[in-house]
């Protein structure tokens, strides 16, 4: 089967049937098919896949966002008598003439947020106000209540540290390279670079970083 090559251009591209309501998207990012975005910025080449729900987030550049995934959800109030929320919405029971504002803002303050080059797999859900560190990868179905260190992969419910993807001295001299800031034009002409291992892209790069 042949399919059709996918080019993309700085302008940010949204799939159909997605609802977007205060987002940011920079440039080169996608937006999937069927997500409902809000409240969020999504970094410089970062994307999401099908069916995602992402609510008051701050994501980085070169995000990997599997199908399936839930950033930020919004929480029932559970200290009060009851969970519904006609506490909240009254006045869409007829309950009062206004809304809880004060309730939804302390629900838009809670950011969670996504750490450049991460990977976070299908179907996992991230929990406000969560920090995921860069470089991290979240497995699929994990459930990510605290936040996760640079270059660490979690899994589980709840998600536990599996190991490290690199040590703590690769890991620290990747985020002193910091290349997701490279320019389009020097990671094109950097290319190959990101395909040598990793010892080889940290003995070339950091040293020119001039952080040795």
């Amino acid at each position: 089967m042949i399919t059709e090559k996918k080019i993309l251009t700085p302008d940010p591209v949204v799939g159909e049937n997605s609802k977007l309501v205060n987002v940011k998207l920079e440039k080169y990012s996608e937006v999937g098919l069927f997500n409902f975005i809000e409240n969020t910025v999504i970094g410089d080449y970062s994307y999401t896949g099908q069916f995602c729900f992402v609510q008051n987030t701050i994501m980085g550049k070169f995000v990997n966002i599997a199908a399936a995934v839930r950033i930020g959800p919004t929480m029932h109030p559970f200290e009060r008598p009851t969970l519904h929320h006609f506490t909240y919405r009254r006045e869409m029971y007829g309950f009062d003439d206004k809304d809880d504002i004060e309730f939804f803002q302390k629900r838009a303050d809670r950011i969670t947020y996504i750490g450049h080059d991460t990977w976070i797999g299908h179907g996992a859900i991230i929990m406000p106000g969560v920090k995921i560190g860069d470089g991290a990868i979240v497995g699929s179905g994990a459930v990510v209540t605290k936040d996760v260190e640079p270059y660490t992969i979690v899994a589980g419910v709840p998600a536990k540290i599996i190991k490290r993807r690199f040590s703590e001295d690769t890991a620290n001299k990747l985020q002193s390279i910091k290349w997701w800031d490279w320019s389009h034009e020097k990671i094109k002409e950097n290319f190959k670079d990101f395909l040598l291992d990793i010892d080889a892209f940290i003995d070339k790069h950091y040293t020119l970083s001039g952080d040795i």
